[in-house]
């Protein structure tokens, strides 16, 4: 019995034009299946140019934490980057519930990382300053004594 090598295993094919990485029927990617995902993900984005790709997670039951790593690193880099696929187990993972949001279908596409929100706090809150939220009130003191009463 011959064993497919892992690169014989890799396949990319073309969804919507964004080269999308298929490692097969491996239920639990390793080290070595991590390896060969950041090496083609680099051939795709440094050499071929491309600013978009996905990642196929039709059979994957469990991913490490090092995946989501190399992922939002090429994110932080201005890659747009999407899942095809996920298992429950894997969309129920703590890093994939919270950076990843429904492009349609059967994807999921990487947003950029939120700040914390406070609980009991106004989520527009968090995203101006303490300068912008006086600039175009008239009586700043009643926007300050609303949110402690």
């Amino acid at each position: 019995m011959i064993m497919a090598s892992r690169k014989d295993r890799l396949k990319i094919y073309t969804l919507e034009d964004v080269p999308v990485l298929d490692l097969g029927e491996m239920d639990i990617w390793d080290g070595a299946d991590l390896s060969l995902l950041r090496e083609t993900l680099n051939r795709l984005i440094t050499e071929e140019h491309h600013t978009a790709v996905g990642i196929s997670l039709h059979h994957v039951k469990y991913i490490p934490s090092g995946f989501f790593g190399m992922l939002y690193d090429w994110h932080d880099q201005g890659i747009a980057v999407y899942l095809h696929s996920p298992q429950e187990n894997v969309a129920q993972m703590l890093w994939f519930r919270k950076f990843f949001e429904h492009a349609g279908g059967d994807c999921h596409r990487l947003r950029p990382a939120r700040e914390e929100v406070l609980p009991g706090v106004p989520d527009e809150w968090h995203h101006r300053t303490e300068l912008e939220e006086f600039e175009n009130v008239e009586n700043p003191e009643s926007v300050v004594s609303s949110r402690w009463n």
